[in-house]
């Protein structure tokens, strides 16, 4: 191979190779601190492509708690939060949160993350749910 082939073949691997380690880097992940009747969970979200896909997550036996992270597009990049509350007719929103995506870096576990303390009452039975999210790098995050 003539030594003026080199670069040109060294510059097409490294083309070749950039979308694979762009896929490499940690991909964004929202952890919301939830807690309610004394105890803390934390659930985890990641980017996804449609809102409709994201299930709630049962919190105690009256709540849903549902997490939706939208970084594209631009124009609906966002982090929705919502809580339902579990009635017998069905699901019933009784609180609902949006921030723009990204959301401010804080340090982790920065108290109150980026949505703050938030409150949520039960419209029946006087619980309360409390819960706040932050914004980590990687899905190895605690």
């Amino acid at each position: 191979m003539p030594s003026s082939a080199r670069p040109f073949l060294f510059a097409c691997a490294a083309l070749i190779a950039l979308p694979a380690l762009a896929s490499a880097r940690p991909a964004p992940q929202v952890l919301c601190h939830v807690t309610y009747g004394g105890e803390t969970q934390i659930l985890r979200a990641s980017p996804v492509a449609s809102p409709y896909a994201v299930a709630p997550v049962a919190i105690g036996s009256y709540f849903l708690f549902r997490i939706v992270v939208q970084t594209e597009p631009a124009a609906l990049a966002a982090v929705k939060l919502y809580t339902y509350a579990d009635r017998e007719g069905g699901p019933v929103p009784i609180h609902q949160q949006a921030v723009a995506w990204p959301p401010p870096r804080l340090r982790p576990g920065a108290p109150g993350g980026f949505t703050g303390l938030q409150w949520v009452y039960e419209p029946v039975r006087d619980g309360e749910l409390q819960y706040w999210c932050e914004r980590r790098a990687d899905r190895s995050a605690r």
